[in-house]
């Protein structure tokens, strides 16, 4: 989808937005997995990721191409009171945006999924990029063991290996679940660790 068709998303409710940080992220950070640190949410939305991350103790900032999705992130850190640098950049350009090694950690909830797959190894770079030395990148996406057809396209663990092993190690691929307004229980999901090599 282009930038317009995500405004458009945001005009509305979309139903990853479920108005609570992932699941599989609070449980990464109360394992010591996701550490305090300088940490950057891609494709962050309305910024409940963020927003417990910060809550947590964390140094973060949130991104997104949606003008609509960092405006709503911004009154949410207002009305709670927290910290966190919300702003609209395009992934596939972070290096614009940050510094080079500027974040300990980067986390990805549902943005590798919506990537064509030429656009996959341009923000895996830049992801690297802007990733310290040996800095770690958690990212959660649909798994191709999700069935029907509703939501988007489904990764598989294939996919997956072959566009993060030419920049990061690959700690772990994780069966997951993505918690949505419109599916009980969640979507199956990919839950990937990784630390650039």
């Amino acid at each position: 989808m282009d930038a317009d068709s995500w405004e458009d998303v945001y005009e509305g409710r979309p139903p990853w937005d479920i108005g609570r940080p992932q699941p599989a992220f609070v449980k990464l950070f109360r394992d010591g997995e996701i550490k305090r640190g300088r940490i950057l949410d891609v494709g962050c939305g309305t910024g409940e990721n963020a927003l417990f991350l910060a809550e947590a103790g964390c140094d973060v900032t949130g991104v997104d191409i949606a003008h609509r999705a960092i405006e709503l992130a911004k009154e949410k850190a207002a009305k709670r009171n927290k910290s966190v640098d919300f702003f609209v950049c395009d992934v596939l350009t972070l290096g614009s945006c940050f510094r080079e090694g500027e974040f300990d950690t980067v986390i990805d909830s549902g943005l590798f999924h919506t990537l064509a797959d030429e656009d996959r190894p341009v923000f895996l770079k830049q992801v690297f990029s802007v990733l310290k030395s040996n800095g770690e990148y958690f990212m959660m996406c649909f798994s191709d063991k999700e069935p029907g057809e509703w939501g988007p396209r489904r990764v598989s663990k294939g996919e997956i290996i072959g566009a993060l092993e030419p920049h990061f190690r690959i700690n772990y691929i994780k069966d997951a679940a993505f918690e949505s307004l419109t599916r009980r229980g969640g979507s199956k999901a990919y839950l990937v660790s990784a630390n650039k090599k």
